[in-house]
């Protein structure tokens, strides 16, 4: 073969493979590109953990049926569940007496983990003095006392007002001209509404005199009875309590006498007997309390309510009591709410003639917390 005829052949050979290439590369399909991952699904928002709610305790002095005092302090406490709902659970021990039993109870509740504690009646102020340090988180809140701590603070009704209403239905109502007081214990808030309830009664009938007759507890419904059927045979023909229970109303119901409801409407116990009752509603101040604690306003100082506020009022007044003294009450109530009206104003004169609060001077809370003195009128020895 010729050198020439080689050339052609590998030219041919070349020329070939080339073209083979070319239609290879020609044939081959492009291939498609991975389609873009899909974004991940964002994490759903965690919801907010719903806030535990507050446990709110109670310590009652009495049974919740008493139909009086304790009674009155838990229809505050269902107030609380029906203004809070669940952002608050509520719970309460009866019948805590006022003894060492009652630190007991008050620092049993805070182990318990509840945060606001009420301690209900006056005998509590040590033990709840006592268990407040302890427990700092804790907000302790003591009805009836004088003495407050960092997380401890007191409040109070102005049962006084009540008793002075009382006092001006039991004036006008009275044949004997003797009226009778069923008293608990001997502290400045018991002898406060005993000299309301006369200085009441004077108001609308100076001749009157006021009998009283202790009983040292503030629960004991046979003592009550036997009180009140003391007073009624010495003479009184209408009779108001400083107790817990309906004791006295019903004795005056057999006897033929009068009485007042205390603390809550006792209409129903002795409905002859019953001439109005002067009733306490502690909700607005319970509410007004659970508000601070769970708003983180809550402070300790004292607060004392009366019916300017909502707290105190004479209601369910009997139909045959005189309608120019069911208008005096009302007349009252009016200067209560508005401040015109003040059940403390000199002149007062005390059980021994001298006087106590000089003419047109206006006693302050100061002074009405701390009488220890009966006015003229109270008849008999103020126990020590």
């Amino acid at each position: 073969m010729t050198d020439l005829n080689k050339r052609s052949l590998i030219k041919l050979a070349a020329l070939t493979a080339v073209a083979s290439a070319a239609l290879i590369g020609c044939g081959k399909k492009e291939e498609a590109a991975a389609p873009a991952a899909a974004p991940a699904p964002a994490p759903a928002a965690a919801e907010a953990p719903k806030a535990e709610p507050l446990k709110v305790a109670f310590a009652y002095v009495g049974p919740v049926g008493d139909g009086g005092w304790t009674f009155a302090h838990d229809n505050g406490r269902k107030a609380l569940e029906a203004e809070f709902g669940d952002k608050i659970v509520t719970s309460f021990v009866e019948n805590v007496p006022e003894s060492a039993d009652a630190e007991r109870v008050i620092r049993d509740l805070a182990s318990q983990g509840n945060k606001l504690i009420f301690g209900t009646t006056f005998g509590y102020m040590e033990p709840m003095l006592k268990v407040a340090p302890d427990f700092k988180d804790v907000k302790f809140e003591h009805a009836t006392g004088y003495k407050t701590a960092e997380n401890l603070r007191t409040y109070d009704s102005r049962t006084y007002e009540g008793a002075y209403m009382a006092g001006v239905i039991a004036g006008s109502m009275t044949k004997s001209n003797t009226l009778g007081v069923v008293a608990s214990i001997p502290i400045p808030e018991v002898i406060r509404n005993i000299n309301s309830f006369t200085l009441g009664a004077q108001s609308v009938n100076p001749k009157v005199k006021t009998k009283v007759v202790w009983v040292n507890g503030w629960f004991d419904p046979p003592k009550e009875t036997e009180a009140a059927t003391s007073l009624i045979n010495g003479g009184a023909d209408v009779l108001m309590q400083n107790t817990d229970s309906s004791a006295v109303l019903q004795t005056a119901e057999k006897m033929g006498k009068r009485a007042f409801g205390w603390d809550s409407d006792m209409t129903a116990y002795g409905p002859k007997a019953h001439l109005g009752s002067a009733v306490i509603n502690w909700g607005p101040y319970y509410i007004k309390s659970v508000k601070d604690a769970l708003e983180g306003t809550w402070a300790t100082g004292g607060v004392w309510w009366g019916h300017k506020e909502g707290a105190i009022d004479m209601v369910s007044i009997a139909e045959d009591v005189p309608a120019e003294t069911k208008a005096k009450i009302d007349t009252i109530k009016a200067g209560l709410k508005d401040g015109s009206f003040s059940i403390w104003k000199g002149p007062i004169v005390g059980q021994d003639g001298k006087e106590v609060l000089a003419k047109d001077a206006v006693a302050d809370d100061k002074f009405l917390g701390g009488i220890k003195f009966y006015v003229k009128g109270v008849e008999g020895k103020l126990p020590n």
